[in-house]
């Protein structure tokens, strides 16, 4: 991204935070590419054979922004961090709604009549999968929030280690380094049977 839209945005996300709405919408519009391949990544590596689209996620991420009371992002990267958080708890409300619905299907809507229209197509063991690495996730932020962090950014919102960095107010070493260890505890706490 071109350093000059990098400023208009920054500038963009300091008029939303004294209150102007409006300028939600212009970064909406330079940010909506970026975002669809954060939607686009963030389903292809948590749901394969969904049939749920990227503009969905997209779309339903800005319906969760405009109703928030109080919107405060620092810079781009801040802004797309918080952006791939929200997509991950869409993505795995979503997931677990269905998993409900399987467990008791009398009692939840019709299948294929979801908050967004789309069924996500999930096979049982992609299903349990996804809501093991959201819990997993939960369990890495008790012991450290900041890998937790880091893991959403990388993973979920497929930020750069620079623009990770930039989002938490670290250096890029550190990132790597907290990045590299949160990627092998979850992956040890996958590999063993949930308690």
């Amino acid at each position: 991204m071109a350093a000059i839209e990098t400023h208009q945005i920054t500038l963009l996300l300091a008029r939303i935070q004294h209150g102007d709405r409006q300028a939600l919408s212009e970064v909406a519009r330079l940010l909506h590419i970026e975002l669809r391949r954060m939607a686009a990544a963030s389903l292809h590596r948590q749901t394969p054979g969904h049939t749920w689209q990227p503009t969905d996620l997209v779309n339903e991420l800005w319906v969760r922004l405009l109703t928030r009371d109080e919107l405060r992002f620092e810079n781009r990267a801040h802004f797309l961090g918080v952006a791939g958080h929200l997509m991950r708890v869409m993505v795995v409300d979503h997931a677990r709604a269905r998993a409900a619905r399987k467990r008791t299907p009398a009692e939840g809507p019709p299948p294929g009549n979801d908050e967004f229209g789309i069924l996500l197509r999930l096979s049982d063991g992609q299903l349990a999968e996804l809501l093991a690495l959201d819990a997993a996730l939960d369990r890495l932020a008790e012991m450290s929030v900041r890998q937790a962090q880091i893991v959403e950014m990388r993973f979920f919102a497929g930020l750069t280690v620079e623009e990770t960095a930039q989002a938490l107010a670290l250096s890029p070493k550190t990132v790597k380094r907290e990045w590299a260890a949160a990627r092998a505890w979850l992956h040890a706490e996958l590999r063993e049977p949930a308690p």
